[in-house]
């Protein structure tokens, strides 16, 4: 005599379950992503910034990819990355279980939908790029008239007001590297307000204004868990990250 499986029974059987760790720029689009996918996706927010310090993103989110073996009752079938290499925070990372991390040099990858067009964007616009997102502009002070305002008035606090101005000027000298200001469009709520923000940042620093399409095509492949070898680095148990720029793949699966 066959079983006899009930709709609960065979849906969840063809599930897969997922933990998709990710910085929180990426929460909106992360989200998106995971309401469309067939699959049960868990999503954990890392805090914005942590690629500053690429030593302690490392540790943060191997933190995260450790508590997996927590899980007992529903175990996940995989942990995904949403990060690329972020000044090398996701090299030496190791899971318990399978994990698959998206190749590319940071999140701008996941959200221009391949590393291709991450490289020919950059390609095309010499002189320096300084992204602006949904994600980015909600969640931190991006440069602009509002940022450098807000340093000056702190620094004003911390050493008077004629220190601050020399302060604020030599600690500005790395926007000198910039030129354009690119607004990445994923066409989500509020994102005509965020050009708009975007351009008067553009204008204030004296960057040239672009925008360019955001593609859900590479995220949305992850937690589909459709991951050609080409786009996805698949880590098994006992493997660790680690970067590799002989070649396009940028990063690959070692055992230690």
């Amino acid at each position: 005599m066959g079983v006899c499986l009930g709709v609960g029974d065979l849906v969840e059987s063809l599930l897969m379950r997922y933990k998709f760790i990710t910085c929180k720029v990426l929460q909106k689009e992360a989200y998106l992503c995971a309401s469309r996918s067939g699959n049960v996706v868990d999503i954990v927010l890392m805090p914005q910034g942590l690629h500053n310090t690429p030593e302690v993103l490392r540790a943060e989110v191997q933190k995260e990819l450790n508590r997996t073996c927590d899980v007992a009752e529903e175990p996940y079938d995989a942990m995904l990355l949403g990060y690329g290499l972020c000044s090398n925070g996701i090299v030496g990372l190791r899971c318990p279980i399978r994990a698959v991390v998206p190749r590319g040099h940071d999140c701008m990858t996941l959200l221009l939908g391949s590393k291709e067009r991450y490289r020919e964007y950059f390609d095309a616009h010499r002189g320096g790029i300084y992204w602006y997102s949904s994600g980015w502009i909600e969640t931190g002070t991006m440069p602009g008239k509002e940022r450098c305002e807000q340093l000056l008035a702190e620094y004003s606090e911390k050493y008077g007001p004629d220190n601050a101005q020399y302060l604020l000027e030599t600690e500005q000298t790395w926007m000198k590297e910039y030129k354009w200001a690119t607004y990445i469009d994923w066409h989500l709520p509020g994102s005509e307000a965020q050009k708009a923000y975007t351009q008067q940042c553009a204008a204030y620093l004296g960057w040239q204004y672009d925008e360019i399409e955001g593609s859900p095509d590479l995220m949305q492949r992850l937690v589909d868990g459709r991951w050609d070898a080409e786009d996805f680095l698949v880590v098994e148990p006992g493997q660790t990250i680690a970067e590799d720029l002989t070649c396009p793949h940028l990063i690959r699966a070692e055992r230690k």
